[in-house]
């Protein structure tokens, strides 16, 4: 079986035993098989009745605790967890499996392989979340800057799997590419999280604020920007999982 990186992933016929270091792979699988989950990071919040060993972060887990925990797999996420710690994992004769979607349909491909793979079972919510983003958007669009941290300022740029979500319900980032640096010299939009200047960005129409990885709220973020600024729900925007069920909806009414 091989994972996202195309790396071979040895695992028993029957797993009994995930670490997942990634909040989003964490709901997907104990939505889908509650039994198998036996760690998680500390940042792992769905299901809310998610009973299990913590391992503290995505960048700093706990590894001793993970090998106490014995898993058949750990499950973690290209860019949400550091290679070093992944590597030293495998290096101890732990299965590591890896996804790296970037698009929402990367994303329900991901989630099948490695739920076929773990759980051995393709659950009904992601057919449904499947079905949901079928549909194609036929509307109004915008342009956006997305902002994910503050001081120092930092937004999505190109090749996210967020920026994609964004733009299959009508909002364009206008940091997704390098045409921006002509445009406002302090934006380096060509890197996939840019830091910025809100003063110097190019022409956009709408500032899109998820309330993490930073917290932004109406009363921390907004002020900064000259245009009209939406507060949305950071895990149905960067989460991939079950999510992905409502997040059509719910982020549409938030924007609009």
């Amino acid at each position: 079986m091989y994972d996202d990186l195309h790396n071979a992933v040895e695992l028993p016929v029957d797993v009994r035993r995930v670490v997942s270091i990634v909040p989003s792979l964490t709901e997907s699988i104990a939505v889908t098989h509650p039994a198998l989950i036996v760690g998680a990071t500390d940042w792992c919040t769905h299901p809310a009745d998610l009973d299990v060993a913590r391992v503290r972060g995505t960048k700093n887990p706990d590894l001793e605790r993970i090998r106490e925990l014995a898993p058949d797999v750990v499950v973690a996420n290209l860019e949400e967890n550091r290679a070093v710690d992944l590597d030293a994992l495998r290096a101890d004769g732990i299965a590591v499996w890896v996804t790296a979607p970037t698009t929402v349909p990367e994303s329900l491909d991901s989630l099948e392989r490695m739920l076929s793979a773990i759980t051995g079972d393709v659950p009904s919510w992601l057919h449904e979340a499947r079905a949901v983003w079928t549909t194609s958007y036929d509307g109004m669009r915008r342009r956006a800057v997305i902002p994910i941290w503050r001081r120092p300022w930092m937004a999505l740029g190109r090749d996210t799997f967020a920026g994609d979500l964004l733009a299959r319900i009508g909002i364009d980032n206008v940091l997704a590419d390098g045409a921006a640096d002509e445009v406002a010299p302090l934006v380096h939009s060509g890197e996939r999280y840019p830091r910025f200047d809100p003063d110097a960005l190019p022409e956009y129409d709408i500032a899109v604020l998820p309330d993490e990885p930073y917290p932004f709220s109406g009363s921390d973020g907004p002020e900064a920007f000259g245009k009209p600024a939406r507060c949305i729900s950071g895990r149905h925007l960067t989460w991939y999982g079950p999510s992905l069920v409502e997040a059509r909806e719910l982020l549409t009414a938030q924007l609009a």
